[in-house]
């Protein structure tokens, strides 16, 4: 105890009140307020055309030569970001409900806005929630005098984006700002702590902390406390290959959130087999197996310790290769090719004389069972005839049909293959037809396949995305603390980033549990 001696003696109190005043202040000013908390800074703030000033400079850009209504015009660049330590959701915003859409407010004292664009914004997502044109839901951008009024928009920790702002006005004495209201935070501007005075209070911290360590040693250094949500420890995710995207992203977020208290490993081995994986740990371990498994649809054997947890709404899709120059099937179309009444893609409105090749999943394959449920009409597909996915095995058949075990694998062979066609989750499919445009993805039935058009039940491939745990997991445990985080504001905005809906989300629920139901 000779530390505490040290710790209590009169030379060290005084030091020692520095230290409570010091830290207090520091974590009352950056972290209290700032669990949730959107911060904003004045990137850019400068005259373009000074033609309404006196004096010789009276210089204008040539741009403006043609336009007297902008004289005195300026630009400014408005950074606003997550700078928190938790993500801010769409609900966070409070308003009034009158202007239920909106949220913050951004103020340019004693000038009109002319024009306003959305730049540099941390992901391309964000764009969908800044339309320069709105709509009835989300009325976007809306410019009234000196303000311009934003959406509430969903900003993970460290997401921001730039407004770049045309205005007139009386010049540029007043500095602009940004208002608004969210819950357990604030909204606050960063200049503000970029000053000197805390810098050099933060060093006068740092430097009486060291003198008290100094007699005392380090027996009053414990490892910091886990944030609220972290569990130490290791998991291990299996299962769906449609869904491995996701779990990658929330695995990465959740250990830099837990700053890297969690060890997570995703192992995507398809439905069926990460289901098989997660009971013969189950059957063998001592206590609660660290397993989690992610299934599209249901899993089947009906299995006592197998725990369902609905986490999402899977959005699937037909792809072709880039020959096959359709854009829509109809079911029956569908159903008339993998029956192997229709080989060639010239029996069909527009189609190429290529013979169809079918490129489809394993039995083991969640995803296989979805399109057999809800697109073949709960009939199941042809035997395998080819190894190679170009030639069959045998001679009597006209039917070209091979098995593959991933999402990742089946697009890489429809691009490859004249004819082919197959089916994967929406998010790998689109993001493969827009960067290499080797592939086509297919309407069903006159209707694309989006979030929106499952939220409204007009396309029909789809499935329930369930996360399974043998047992129930106890609440301080990580896969627990991970299951949460996974319906929280960052697991449902992941979620629906790769083109899922989140089961989380208030506007899902409802045809989370009619999908349940079914």
């Amino acid at each position: 105890m000779g530390w505490l001696k040290e710790l209590v003696a009169p030379e060290n109190l005084l030091a020692l009140l520095g230290v409570v005043v010091t830290v207090g202040g520091l974590s009352y000013e950056r972290l209290i307020p700032g669990r949730k908390r959107i911060g904003y800074r004045v990137q850019m703030d400068t005259l373009i055309d000074d033609s309404t000033s006196d004096g010789p400079l009276h210089q204008r850009l040539r741009m403006l030569e043609n336009t007297p209504d902008l004289a005195g015009a300026s630009l400014v660049l408005l950074r606003i970001e997550n700078d928190g330590f938790r993500s801010v959701d769409v609900d966070d915003y409070i308003t009034a409900p009158s202007t239920e859409h909106r949220g913050l407010t951004a103020i340019f004292p004693n000038r009109t806005v002319r024009d306003v664009a959305v730049t540099e914004p941390s992901h391309p997502d964000l764009l969908r929630h800044l339309p320069q044109r709105g709509t009835v839901t989300n009325p976007g951008l809306i410019c009234r005098g000196n303000e311009i009024s934003l959406p509430r928009v969903p900003l993970n920790k460290g997401d921001h984006f730039k407004l770049l702002v045309l205005l007139t006005g009386a010049g540029t004495d007043k500095q602009p700002y940004v208002a608004g209201r969210i819950r357990e935070g604030r909204i606050r501007n960063n200049e503000h702590f970029r000053r000197p005075s805390n810098r050099v209070l933060g060093l006068i911290g740092s430097l009486v902390v060291l003198m008290i360590l100094q007699p005392i040693g380090f027996q009053l250094l414990e490892p910091d406390p886990l944030r609220q949500g972290c569990a130490k420890g290791t998991l291990t995710v299996v299962g769906s290959t449609a869904f491995e995207p996701v779990m990658n992203d929330l695995d990465k977020a959740y250990e830099e959130d837990c700053d890297g208290a969690a060890h997570i490993t995703v192992d995507a081995q398809g439905s069926g087999r990460g289901t098989d994986t997660l009971r013969d740990v189950g059957e063998g371990a001592k206590g609660f197996p660290a397993y989690l498994s992610f299934s599209d649809g249901r899993e089947g054997s009906g299995d006592p310790g197998l725990k369902e947890h609905l986490t999402a709404l899977s959005v699937f899709t037909m792809v072709v290769n880039k020959e096959v120059r359709i854009s829509n099937l109809t079911l029956d179309d569908v159903r008339k090719i993998y029956s192997g009444e229709i080989t060639n893609w010239k029996r069909l409105a527009g189609g190429p004389d290529l013979p169809i090749r079918l490129v489809s999943r394993d039995g083991k394959s969640g995803t296989r069972g979805v399109f057999e449920n809800r697109v073949l009409g709960s009939t199941t597909e042809p035997a395998r005839t080819s190894d190679n996915c170009r030639t069959p095995k045998f001679d009597n058949t006209r039917l070209v049909r091979c098995e593959l075990d991933s999402t990742d694998e089946v697009l890489k062979t429809v691009a490859r293959t004249p004819g082919a066609i197959g089916y994967t989750e929406l998010k790998a499919a689109n993001d493969r037809a827009e960067e290499r445009k080797d592939v086509r993805l297919l309407g069903l039935g006159g209707h694309r396949p989006s979030i929106d058009t499952v939220r409204d039940e007009t396309y029909p491939f789809w499935e329930p995305e369930y996360a399974y745990t043998y047992g129930t997991p106890s609440p301080n445990s990580l896969t627990s603390k991970f299951l949460d985080f996974l319906a929280g504001d960052t697991g449902r905005n992941l979620i629906e980033r790769h083109g899922h809906l989140p089961c989380s989300a208030p506007e899902n629920q409802q045809a989370c549990r009619r999908a349940h139901r079914a």
